[in-house]
């Protein structure tokens, strides 16, 4: 039996359906972004024993101390990152975990890169795309506090997982008139929005949020 047989009860297109009108209902407006969210099969990405909680508005574990986001947060951060803007343009996610934001990311741009420092993380990724036919996202095992210079500038800058600061290569990296949204903090964590104007970025503080934290390295875990 098929993960989408499995999925025909709880994890059903109907079941997606009442998540984007609850996400509509606390507060997203972008009826692009929940069009997206509602596009892809959230209970794919996380553990089997896990696909009956896949479209609770709530982070699931993924092991290796790392947790699939909340659809909410996934929707308003992409969100943010499109108000006044004609689309996402070259999108650079740092940690892609599962690949359920980036597969996300994928339905409103053509161009997605995503980083992952774990690589049996990112193995499940790369399986989680092929499952949903998903072939427009280009994954690499990487360390996300460096970016990917080999394939920047990038009008568009996703972070999943809190810094203390803004790290540097990322700044180097942000297109003119891009636009990164990243948590900062430790126990306070807020997104904070970065727009670069010329050779000077302006940044906002926007949401109370929670994530795990961004961490150097590579890691190449056994599951």
């Amino acid at each position: 039996m098929t993960r989408e047989a499995v999925g025909l009860g709880m994890t059903s297109q109907r079941t997606r359906a009442r998540m984007v009108d609850r996400l509509r209902e606390q507060g997203i407006r972008d009826e692009g972004v929940l069009a997206a969210l509602g596009a892809v099969p959230r209970h794919l990405f996380v553990e089997e024993a896990l696909a009956s909680r896949a479209y609770e508005d709530t982070a699931l574990p993924l092991g290796f101390a790392q947790t699939i986001s909340q659809p909410f947060v996934v929707a308003r951060m992409i969100e943010i990152l499109r108000e006044g803007r004609n689309g996402l343009g070259k999108t650079l996610e740092i940690g892609a975990g599962c690949g359920y934001q980036a597969a996300v990311l994928a339905q409103l741009t053509k161009d997605v890169y995503a980083v992952e420092r774990i690589g049996s993380l990112l193995n499940r990724a790369r399986l989680n795309m092929r499952a949903i036919q998903q072939f427009r996202v280009r994954l690499k095992h990487a360390d996300g506090q460096l970016g990917l210079p080999e394939a920047a500038p990038f009008d568009t800058i996703i972070v999943a997982a809190a810094a203390q600061s803004v790290p540097p290569a990322l700044l180097q990296q942000l297109a003119l008139g891009g636009r990164m949204l990243l948590p900062l903090g430790s126990e306070d964590q807020y997104l904070t929005l970065i727009e670069r104007c010329a050779d000077v970025y302006v940044e906002t503080r926007l949401d109370g949020v929670r994530f795990v934290p961004l961490l150097s390295g590579l890691v190449n875990e056994k599951e």
